[in-house]
């Protein structure tokens, strides 16, 4: 798979030149395999799922703030020579997504918020755990556990589990920091882009009073639950975050080269 200003990519290249390309930013600790194939070849669209700065494949190291992050994807956008995008993004990557909204407006077409929040406060023995090499196996333990819902599938979740354990501790430990200064809770109504807001009924990580916060102060925003799904909603039930992300992008205006 390629690469673009240092960071390794999966792109599908079937959609329609005529719809909005959709870039898929990852959580904390993650990568590209966090969007499982139902989202990775959504039908009809491009789209780009990135490993971040330090995380999957991807070259550098892991960064320390959303803002930082935020402007390693608008390097990105440049790199692979897009104009506007539709950026989804889950929880840290949320949080990216939202910022780039804030801050680069000028690249976004429309945003997909899923199992995110406006802010995104970490507990403090999690963000200690990180912190040490030696406890770093718990604190993967604690999150992986928290992260699904009560009916996933525990292969799905030993899957996560292992992904998330081979993260460089660092990094892991750097994107928590960046979670817990995020704070955009009074820039909502800046954001006049169409809004999907999705969230598992039994996310425990952000819960849902999280994504209703954020329908309710972005203008126009659409909240979309899934019932029983936990945090890891997109692998817990592909086929209905696709379904839902589907829908929206068709209300996503879009003109090419613009």
């Amino acid at each position: 798979m390629p690469f673009a200003a240092g960071i390794h990519y999966f792109i599908h290249e079937g959609g329609d030149v005529f719809r909005p390309p959709v870039i898929l930013i990852h959580g904390a600790g993650g990568n590209h395999l966090y969007w499982p194939p139902e989202l990775r070849r959504l039908t009809g669209y491009r789209i780009y799922a990135l490993d971040l700065p330090g995380h999957g494949k991807s070259s550098s190291v892991g960064l320390q703030s959303i803002r930082d992050y935020a402007s390693s994807v608008v390097n990105f956008i440049d790199s692979v020579g897009l104009t506007r995008v539709v950026i989804v993004g889950h929880s840290m990557g949320g949080a990216i997504a939202l910022t780039l909204g804030l801050d680069h407006a000028e690249r976004v077409a429309g945003l997909g918020l899923i199992g995110t929040g406006a802010r995104l406060r970490v507990a403090p023995p999690v963000l200690s755990n990180t912190a040490n090499p030696a406890t770093f196996p718990l604190a993967v333990e604690i999150i992986n556990e928290w992260a699904f819902g009560p009916q996933a599938d525990p292969h799905l979740k030993a899957v996560a589990a292992r992904r998330m354990a081979e993260t460089r501790p660092a990094v892991l430990h750097g994107d928590l920091l960046a979670c817990d200064a995020f704070d955009i809770m009074d820039r909502l109504s800046e954001i006049h882009f169409p809004t999907l807001v999705l969230c598992g009924t039994e996310d425990k990580l952000t819960p849902l009073t999280y994504s209703k916060t954020l329908a309710s102060k972005i203008p126009g925003a659409a909240l979309q639950t899934v019932d029983g799904a936990g945090h890891m909603v997109m692998l817990e039930e592909p086929r209905r975050v696709a379904g839902a992300l589907t829908v929206f992008l068709k209300t996503v205006p879009y003109t090419p080269g613009m």
